[in-house]
């Protein structure tokens, strides 16, 4: 199955084209987040993982986060968990607003509404044990009876196509074993969302494939709703769609899409996503061609048949924006003068007929002038006068 990658040139909301799936009553999605902030404070220093994120997920749905290192990706997934706190905005997981839930809340949501599978395979699973006793652990602490552990257990090891190494230990298996019986123990309590951060992030390219499977499988056959951060670049063909999340915010969604050739390849199609208050992202490409362009910094938008076109606008010439004495010299001003047809008013005639005398000048002959006396020289006194003898006239 080929996949080619195109984005849209047209920025259009994700809502007008996600696919069709299951809500809540009344219409809500089952995750929803508006206007998300997350910060983080380090000593003096603020560090803003979240911008103001609006996310929908349906309940059924299996979406994908991408995004660069340090891009937010990893903040969304721990709030979504129960792990982190929003620091303003709202979030909602069925009905739980994580904003202002309790902690006792919070201990229940991560214990009984949510599976978490981590990338490293040791934070999910307990080295002495069995693939059946990990697996049977989060039921043996919620106190589920024995009888019904097993039961689970047993449905659990044939979806993951497991059954022949329910008695071995985390270390007899294959990093991809591994993680499938990961995946198994964050469902074990039959939670109705899955979240998972980078689950084959050290895994080669042919197990991850595998292990996206695993995920849609589980999916499909315990209606979970699954959300999870990966890098792993053939997502788009496991999952609803793809969220593209960039300096905190989220800047657009792909989803793959069955074309009309002859072959019936799916193309991935990229939709830019513009937010509640209007902000939209350009792609990085983008930006690039308009740096070496030199358009940067402005741009002008206009709204023609249902479609907004935005053009790069340069900075307007501030000498020629303001007014200065280069181009209004004063010598030069003009009253306005009354339109054609109209009398002049009382204050126009006074603007025409008033003038300005000029200042006087003042010589030594004005009775107001001051004129400073010439200066007289004395000379120095000297310092041996009074050791000299008297002359004859001094007497």
């Amino acid at each position: 199955m080929a996949s080619d990658g195109q984005r849209s040139l047209v920025s259009t909301p994700a809502s007008a084209v996600a696919p069709v799936l299951a809500t809540e009553e009344g219409g809500r999605p089952y995750i929803e987040c508006r206007d998300l902030f997350k910060i983080f404070k380090l000593a003096e220093l603020e560090v803003v993982a979240l911008r103001g994120v609006d996310l929908e997920v349906a309940a059924g749905e299996i979406t994908a986060i991408v995004g660069a290192s340090g891009s937010g990706k990893t903040t969304l997934l721990n709030i979504l968990a129960g792990l982190e706190r929003p620091s303003a905005g709202q979030v909602r997981v069925g009905e739980r607003d994580l904003l202002n839930i309790s902690d006792r809340e919070l201990v229940l949501y991560r214990r009984q509404e949510v599976g978490f599978v981590w990338q490293s395979t040791s934070r999910n699973l307990v080295p002495y044990l069995n693939v059946r006793d990990n697996l049977e652990l989060p039921m043996a602490i919620a106190r589920v009876p024995r009888g019904q552990r097993r039961e689970r257990s047993a449905e659990l090891l044939a979806a993951m196509q497991m059954e022949d190494k329910a008695l071995r230990f985390p270390d007899q298996l294959s990093g991809g074993e591994q993680q499938r019986v990961s995946i198994g123990v964050a469902l074990a309590n039959r939670p109705p969302l899955l979240l998972a951060d980078e689950p084959t992030g050290e895994l080669d390219t042919q197990m991850a494939d595998e292990i996206f499977g695993l995920l849609r499988q589980m999916n499909q056959a315990f209606g979970v709703t699954v959300v999870v951060v990966t890098h792993y670049p053939g997502v788009a063909s496991h999952t609803n769609r793809v969220v593209h999340i960039r300096d905190g915010r989220i800047s657009a969604e792909s989803f793959l899409q069955t074309t009309f050739r002859r072959t019936g390849d799916r193309v991935q199609q990229e939709y830019l996503v513009v937010d509640r208050v209007g902000r939209l992202q350009l792609p990085p490409d983008y930006m690039e061609q308009l740096r070496r362009n030199g358009l940067t910094g402005l741009a002008s938008a206009d709204f023609a048949e249902g479609q907004v076109t935005l053009r790069p606008a340069g900075r307007p010439d501030a000498a020629a924006a303001s007014p200065t004495a280069e181009t209004h010299p004063e010598s030069e001003f003009q009253p306005m003068a009354p339109p054609a047809g109209e009398p002049a008013t009382t204050q126009d005639v006074a603007l025409q007929d008033v003038s300005i005398p000029a200042a006087p000048t003042l010589d030594a002959s004005t009775p107001d002038a001051q004129v400073e006396p010439e200066a007289v020289e004395t000379p120095e006194p000297d310092p041996h006068a009074m050791f000299r003898r008297p002359t004859q006239s001094e007497d």
